[in-house]
C-alpha cells in the first residue's frame, strides 16, 4: 500500500499505463500471428497487406514507448524477410 498521496497517485497511473500498453501489445501479437499464418500457406499478396498494417501498429507503439524502437526494427527486419521467403518459395 502507498504511505504517501504522490504515491498513491504514482500506482493508478501505473495500473492505467500497465492496461494501454496490455492492450497494445495484444494487438501486435495478433497481428503477427495472422501475418505468420498467411505466409506459412504461401498468401504472400495477403501477407502483404498485413504486414503494411502491422508494421504501422509496431511504429505506433514504439513511438509511445510500449516496445523500444530497436524492437521495432528488428522485428520488421524478420518479419520482411520471412515474407520474401514465403514469396520465394
Amino acid at each position: 500500500m502507498a504511505k504517501t498521496r504522490s504515491a498513491a497517485k504514482q500506482a493508478r497511473a501505473s495500473v492505467r499505463r500497465r492496461e494501454h500498453n496490455r492492450i497494445i501489445k495484444s494487438r501486435l501479437h495478433t497481428l503477427e500471428r495472422k501475418f505468420m499464418s498467411l505466409a506459412e500457406a504461401k498468401k504472400a499478396n495477403e501477407a502483404a497487406e498485413t504486414l503494411r498494417t502491422l508494421f504501422s501498429a509496431l511504429d505506433k507503439a514504439a513511438k509511445v514507448q510500449v516496445i523500444t524502437k530497436n524492437l521495432a526494427n528488428r522485428k520488421k527486419a524478420r518479419l520482411t524477410a520471412r515474407l520474401k521467403a514465403a514469396a520465394a518459395a
